[in-house]
């Protein structure tokens, strides 16, 4: 072979050999993935049902003449800004360490 032709032909192997170590990786990744989807999908299935179950419950206990009884899933518009964003931190503080919590 003359020198093009062997540079045309060692860029090929090297295209090759790395595209062939990409897709095997990439399979791995898919096998870990889908290894993990069963688990990931019950734990994330059994936080929803406790979501639920705690909605179901606060809608049961709120007293509907209460005029604060929508505050949680709706803040009015007339309460203070700052109050609102108080209570949506601190539900997301909640959330998250109920996240952490999970094995």
């Amino acid at each position: 072979m003359s020198a093009p032709q062997t540079l045309v032909q060692a860029a090929l192997n090297r295209l090759s050999a790395r595209f062939g170590s990409g897709l095997a990786d990439a399979a791995a990744n898919l096998a870990v993935l889908a290894q993990d989807a069963p688990e990931r999908f019950r734990r994330e299935w059994e936080l929803f049902r406790e979501e639920v179950e705690l909605e179901a419950e606060r809608l049961e206990n709120v007293d509907p003449s209460a005029p604060e009884a929508d505050a949680v899933s709706a803040p009015a518009s007339s309460a203070d800004p700052q109050d609102q964003i108080d209570q949506i931190r601190a539900q997301v503080a909640h959330l998250a360490r109920r996240l952490e919590e999970q094995p």
